[in-house]
C-alpha cells in the first residue's frame, strides 16, 4: 500500500512548540495534509510518555492509533483517514570528540512503549529528560546508537537533518566529513539519514559515500500547520516492521516528498544580522567572512555538500527513488491571494478546497488541475502547475531565515487578475 509518512515531529514540550502539538492535534493535521503514518516526537519526555501512554492504543503491528474517548475533530470528511502513530523521538548529543565540540541530533524510532522505557532510562542517568521534549545530553551519538542498538534491535537510529550548519552529522559549525568518523566501527547500523529541509536527494547523490543510505525526509513540525512539509513515500504494510525494513534494505521505499532545498534556512552560507546572503563561491572569495561587518558567516548546506562530494552536480545513481518538490498548499494560496499564509483568508481558502479536493498532498500531486480550478482560482491552478513543472523563483534561505519559492513575479499577478476582472 502507497502512503506518506512524516516521523519527525515535536510535542508541546519541545521549546518552541505550539500549543496545539498533541496527539489529538497531531492527529487532525495529519489528515489534512494526507499523513498516513505519523511520529510522536518527544517520547523520552516523562509527561508527553504518559500522554501517550493514555490517549494511544496498539494497533498490534507495533503502530498506534488515538483510543476513541480522545478522537481528532474538526476533519472534513474528504479527509478523514484511519492515522498511526510511530513512537519517535530526537535527542541532542554535545560532546567533544576529535578535538572539536560536536552537536549531532539524532531521530530514534522505536517499536512499543517498553523499548522506549529501556532508551529513558539509559538516557535519564545521563541528562534531564524533563526540561524539553528534545533533550540535550553530553553524550556521544555513537554511546547513543549504542544505547538504541542495546534497547532493541528493532529500533532504529537515523541522524537528523544531517547538513544543517549547527546540530548535524555533517554540519559546517561541528559536524564530521563521514559517518564513519562520528560512528566508527557502528556505521553499519546507520541505514538512513534525514535530509532536512536545505538538501534534497539530488545534493545528498553527489557524495559516492551515501550510495548505500536512504535518504528520508520528514517535517520536523513544531506547529501542526508544518507536519508533512517533508514526507517519506513507503509502498508497504502500514506496520512497524514493513517501514523499518523498508528504510534498512529500500524495498518498499518509492521516495520523498521534499521542501525546494533553497527554501530551507540553511541553503547558502550568510550573515543574518547583516542580512548578507552568500554562495558557496562568493563565500570563498570573502574568506568564509562577512563583507559588511568581517564576522565569520554561517556556512550553509550547498557550500558544505559541495565541500564533501566527490561527484558532479547533477548525477544521479542508477535506481534512484523518486522524489517530488513541493509548496505548502498555503503558501501558495497566500501568493495567489497576496497575503500573508497565516491570515484568516488564507486558512478559509485552505479548508475550503481540502473540502471540495481532499488533503493537502492530493491537492499538490495529483488533483486534476481543472478541479483546483474550479475549487479556487484560474490563478491557483497555474501556481499548483507552476511548482508541479519546477517552475519557480527562488530566493534561498541562509543563517537561519527561510527561503522565498514564488511561482509568480508581481508583474503576472497583476496582469492575472486585470484579465479575471473581465470575465
Amino acid at each position: 500500500m502507497r502512503f506518506l509518512a512524516d516521523l519527525h515531529i515535536h510535542s508541546r514540550y519541545s521549546r518552541a512548540t505550539s500549543k496545539d502539538m498533541s496527539p489529538e492535534g497531531i492527529g487532525k493535521w495529519a489528515q489534512l495534509k494526507g499523513i498516513r503514518v505519523i511520529g510522536t516526537g518527544d517520547f523520552t519526555h516523562p509527561q508527553w510518555f504518559q500522554e501517550l501512554g493514555d490517549k494511544l492504543e496498539p494497533t498490534g503491528n507495533g503502530l498506534f492509533t488515538l483510543k476513541k474517548e480522545f478522537p481528532a475533530t474538526d476533519v472534513p470528511e474528504s479527509c478523514k483517514a484511519e492515522v498511526s502513530f510511530l513512537l519517535t523521538a530526537e535527542i541532542s548529543c554535545i560532546y567533544s570528540k576529535g578535538g572539536r565540540t560536536r552537536k549531532v541530533h539524532a531521530l530514534v524510532l522505536a517499536p512499543d512503549f517498553e523499548t522506549v522505557s529501556r532508551i529513558s532510562a539509559s538516557l535519564a542517568k545521563i541528562g534531564n529528560l524533563s526540561s524539553d521534549g528534545r533533550p540535550i545530553l553530553g553524550l556521544d551519538a555513537k554511546a547513543l546508537l549504542r544505547i538504541v542498538l542495546d534497547a532493541s534491535p528493532d529500533a532504529l537510529f537515523i541522524p537528523a537533518h544531517a547538513w544543517t550548519p549547527h546540530f548535524s552529522v555533517f554540519g559546517s559549525a561541528s559536524g564530521f566529513d563521514s559517518l564513519e568518523e562520528c560512528f566508527e566501527e557502528l556505521t553499519p547500523h546507520v541505514h538512513a539519514i534525514e535530509t532536512g529541509l536545505s538538501s534534497d536527494p539530488p545534493m545528498n547523490w553527489r557524495l559516492s559515500a551515501l550510495d548505500g543510505i536512504t535518504l528520508i525526509s520528514n517535517s520536523d513540525a513544531h506547529s501542526p500547520s508544518k507536519i508533512g512539509r517533508e514526507a517519506t513515500i513507503f509502498d508497504t504494510e502500514i506496520a512497524y516492521a514493513s517501514m523499518r525494513d523498508a528504510i534498512r534494505t529500500r524495498k518498499g521505499f518509492l521516495g520523498t516528498v521534499e521542501f525546494f532545498p533553497e527554501e530551507g534556512k540553511y541553503h547558502f552560507d550568510g550573515h543574518k544580522a547583516c542580512g548578507v546572503s552568500l554562495s558557496p563561491a562568493e563565500t570563498r572569495r570573502h574568506n568564509e567572512t562577512c563583507p559588511l561587518c568581517l564576522k565569520k558567516v554561517t556556512v550553509g548546506v550547498m557550500n558544505r555538500v559541495e565541500k564533501l562530494a566527490d561527484r558532479e552536480e547533477g548525477y544521479r545513481p542508477d535506481h534512484a527513488p523518486l522524489f517530488h518538490s513541493l509548496i505548502p498548499l498555503q503558501e501558495i494560496i497566500a501568493e495567489t491571494l497576496k497575503v500573508g499564509a497565516s491570515s484568516k483568508k488564507v486558512a478559509r481558502a485552505y479548508l475550503a478546497l481540502l473540502e471540495q479536493l481532499g488533503n493537502e498532498h492530493t491537492i499538490l500531486m495529483d488533483s486534476p488541475l481543472d478541479a483546483i480550478e474550479a475549487a479556487g482560482s484560474p490563478l491557483l491552478r497555474e501556481a499548483v502547475a507552476r511548482m508541479r513543472a519546477g517552475n519557480v523563483r527562488i530566493i534561498p534561505g541562509y543563517d537561519g531565515e527561510y527561503g522565498k519559492v514564488r511561482t509568480f513575479v508581481d508583474s503576472e499577478k497583476n496582469e492575472a487578475k486585470w484579465q479575471m476582472q473581465l470575465l
